[in-house]
């Protein structure tokens, strides 16, 4: 999967993907509202659009409509670096993000 990273608009210290109308097939399941640093959420389509959202310092997730509770399907272990990007992100705009499954 390749799209853009941008930073979050409602949520804090977080960046997101916006993935619109994509349906992944999955509702909610093990949500949060208040991730912590190095969380991943997904947002499946509900009140606002699908999205993936990565955490890199403090953050409620939320969007336009209010508050969301995303599903927590991973977490960035070492975190050194996410400070660094998503104030990069934050200053200098949209980067490219690729996810792959390697063999």
């Amino acid at each position: 999967m390749e799209n853009k990273l941008i930073h979050a608009r409602w949520s804090g210290e977080a960046t997101w993907i916006p993935m619109g109308d994509y349906d992944l097939g999955v509702g909610p399941e093990n949500t949060t509202s208040y991730p912590s640093k190095g969380d991943i959420l997904f947002y499946p389509k509900s009140k606002s659009e699908t999205e993936i959202l990565i955490v890199y310092g403090s953050a409620v997730f939320a969007s336009k409509v209010g508050l969301l509770a995303g599903n927590h399907f991973m977490t960035i272990k070492n975190t050194n670096q996410l400070f660094k990007i998503g104030n990069e992100i934050l200053w200098s705009g949209a980067k490219d993000i690729k996810f792959e499954i390697n063999d």
